[in-house]
């Protein structure tokens, strides 16, 4: 009997290019993470090198854990796992409450630890509670951490540093557009491996662009070792705050939730279709992976529906192929010279290829939400509510200025408020109680035909 697609072990050629693949369609979504913290925290090039090399290395353990397996640990899918970006909102508020800068990575590779073991205990119990995290929250929790991000994005267009005169300049943002400019042409008129590393290629052209201009910095390069290994706790002993535990707890369930999603909509692709145990055993592997990140100073990991995209392109179900693009993540990792690539990029050019990275990430989101039954007045109403109050620390930074600042790190995370206040307003609307009016169509202001009175209701006909 011949093994299932998802078994089979393919030509070591094709499984190179097609695993090298992969590792193209994630690296910047691998990257960005670390970027948007190292920044936050005020890194040099050399540690900010460093924590990234340390993501690729964690990210490229963690898919060969999923697609592997040991014991009920895997979902041995063709499965790619690395940084999410659910925990980058809430990580660079901790970074914001921490006095001491020193103390930030600390502080939040405590809370992934913490919320990694308590993920992984939970794993079993998560999978029989899917019912809770219909499309109506995840897709509202997913178009929450896109639009969240896209203020990091225009920063990045300005400049590295707001207090320089450069910063914000015509240059910059000549500089910001054209790469943005060059990321959509690839993405329009190429096809195949050219257009999935679209945003990669767009982010060498930007930088070469930007050569001439001076505000490219090769000094991290030339600093760089050819052969280095992660350091464990390089960045100091974790540190165990409450406030940023229960923040990345919120970010821990939003991830399980993606990744549950992800796993069901994997297993149709490749046809072997994601059960009970298959998705309790990915969430292990989830988990697992992120508890353990820390320890080689990464940060927590979760599915990259990128790669599930390309499984479904390129038709090569194999998850032998997918845990070759988690050994060169690893090679990569250990191979500095590698990581110090990224910290090349000026940051006008992070922040043209950021637009579209950040704004997919919101528009997968939006796609999630078209399948929610937005015609139903309850999940509107949610969709509504959870938007406005996610949003707050966006649109209004200061708006929990008075409050004590542990709780402010959960706060001012939009993407955790937001998916508490999803979830919360989906059990009252669509489980409690669910009978009258559980079902009530969208209402309108006015029905056609009706007329609107003097007073201002509308007449009965």
């Amino acid at each position: 009997m011949a093994d299932h697609p998802v078994d089979e072990k393919l030509p070591a050629l094709t499984m190179a290019t097609t695993g090298l693949q992969h590792v193209a369609a994630m690296y910047a979504g691998v990257v960005a993470p670390p970027l948007i913290v190292g920044a936050a925290i005020g890194l040099t090039g050399t540690e900010l090198t460093f924590l990234t090399g340390a993501c690729l290395f964690t990210a490229g353990l963690a898919t060969l854990l999923q697609t592997l397996g040991i014991w009920r640990i895997g979902a041995r899918l063709p499965f790619v796992n690395g940084v999410t970006f659910a925990g980058v909102a809430p990580m660079t508020a901790i970074v914001a409450a921490t006095g001491d800068k020193d103390d930030a990575l600390p502080v939040i590779f405590g809370a992934v630890i913490v919320a990694g073991l308590l993920g992984f205990l939970a794993a079993p119990f998560f999978s029989k509670a899917v019912r809770f995290f219909p499309p109506v929250v995840t897709g509202t929790v997913i178009t929450l951490i896109g639009v969240s991000l896209l203020p990091v994005a225009f920063g990045w267009a300005q400049g590295d540093d707001p207090a320089a005169p450069a910063y914000g300049s015509a240059t910059n943002l000549a500089l910001a557009a054209a790469t943005l400019v060059i990321v959509l042409l690839l993405r329009r008129f190429t096809r195949g491996f050219v257009k999935q590393i679209a945003i990669l290629l767009g982010m060498v052209a930007g930088t070469l662009l930007a050569i001439p201009f001076g505000v490219t910095d090769f000094s991290a390069v030339a600093e760089a070792d050819v052969v280095g290994f992660p350091e464990p706790f390089h960045f100091g002993a974790p540190q165990f705050q409450l406030a940023a535990i229960v923040s990345l707890c919120v970010v821990m369930v939003v991830s399980m939730t993606e990744s549950t999603a992800d796993m069901l909509a994997l297993g149709e692709i490749v046809d072997r279709p994601a059960d009970e145990r298959t998705i309790a055993a990915g969430l292990r592997a989830d988990t697992l992976g992120s508890a353990l990140s820390p320890l080689f100073n990464g940060f927590m990991c979760s599915a990259f529906a990128q790669n599930i995209g390309l499984v479904a392109m390129t038709r090569i179900r194999s998850r032998y192929v997918v845990a070759v693009g988690g050994g060169f993540l690893v090679l990569m990792g250990l191979c500095p010279v590698a990581a110090s690539l990224i910290a090349v990029v000026p940051r006008p050019v992070l922040g043209g290829a950021g637009v579209v990275l950040f704004g997919s990430v919101a528009a997968s989101g939006i796609q999630s939400l078209v399948k929610a039954g937005l015609e139903k007045d309850n999940n509107v109403l949610i969709v509504a509510v959870a938007l406005a109050v996610g949003l707050i620390p966006v649109s209004a930074p200061e708006f929990y200025h008075s409050f004590p600042e542990t709780a402010r790190i959960v706060l001012d995370s939009g993407i955790s408020t937001g998916c508490v206040v999803a979830v919360l307003l989906n059990v009252v609307f669509n489980h409690l109680g669910t009978g009258r009016g559980g079902t009530a169509d969208v209402t309108h202001p006015m029905e056609p035909g009706e007329e609107i009175t003097k007073a201002g209701t509308p007449a009965v006909p």
